[in-house]
């Protein structure tokens, strides 16, 4: 990016900043449209996962959730966190699901085996999605549940299959799927093994929507107008309307992608 090309960038209304999850810790990433600015690391550790809440943050690692301003939250070592709300939800490695409520004192709701991800009300675990309702996790179906979207109708990503939530859990498409994500428009976002498929509205047609590398895609976000991706390997993939474009990060081992 050239001298000039970066001032425009800076002055553009509708940035936003792209926190990508990885061994080392948590890369920033400015992206507007489908452009990339400036990149670079914000918090050194093993990061799990990463949330976003407005413009909130969350993350978990191998030593503890940090919260706003990268500050440790006092739960400890994390395998998922998520945002029900304006509240932070997190997963331990033993499996304690808690939220952080007011006076920023964890509420514990249930110990659940392997959870994978956490979005709004709804955890992903091995054996299936459960519902936080009050103080209380309960079991609401499925099993090998990889990520979970609650905006809308909610969606699950599983071993075989990606679903909605209706009249009990519908199929949408099947085989294995890792991520979703929905936005506030109702687009929508899927991704697994067999690569990336989108929706461009709530009940719209499902199509395969191919990422310009040959890496896994391994998360999905969204931000206003733009679909995000990232693989494994590092490689950032913002979708503005004209397919996707990609830029690598130079990381490894990139567990989760959220918008800031």
């Amino acid at each position: 990016m050239t001298l000039e090309e970066d001032r425009v960038f800076d002055d553009q209304t509708g940035k936003v900043d792209v926190l990508v999850a990885c061994d080392a810790g948590v890369v920033s990433v400015a992206a507007s449209g489908d452009r990339v600015g400036r990149f670079g690391m914000e918090h050194r550790s093993l990061a799990r996962d990463v949330a976003g809440g407005g413009d909130r943050v969350a993350v978990a690692t191998d030593e503890d959730v940090l919260g706003d301003g990268f500050e440790p939250a006092g739960f400890g070592p994390a395998v998922a966190v998520g945002f029900d709300g304006d509240r932070v939800v997190a997963a331990g490695e033993d499996g304690r699901v808690a939220r952080r409520d007011a006076g920023d004192e964890w509420t514990d709701l249930g110990r659940v085996e392997e959870v994978r991800g956490i979005d709004g009300s709804l955890v992903a675990a091995a054996d299936g999605v459960y519902r936080i309702e009050g103080d209380e996790l309960r079991h609401a179906g499925l099993t090998d549940v990889r990520d979970v979207s609650a905006r809308g109708v909610p969606l699950a990503a599983t071993g075989d299959g990606l679903y909605k939530l209706g009249n009990g859990w519908m199929d949408v498409l099947p085989g294995a799927f890792d991520a979703v994500s929905v936005a506030a428009d109702g687009r929508a976002l899927a991704a697994g093994p067999g690569g990336v498929v989108a929706r461009e509205r709530t009940g719209g047609d499902w199509v395969e929507s191919p990422v310009p590398v040959d890496e896994r895609v391994v998360a999905v976000a969204h931000a206003p107008g733009v679909a995000v991706a990232v693989t494994e390997a590092g490689t950032l993939l913002l979708d503005d309307g004209d397919g996707w474009r990609s830029r690598a990060l130079g990381l490894r081992d990139v567990s989760a992608v959220a918008v800031r």
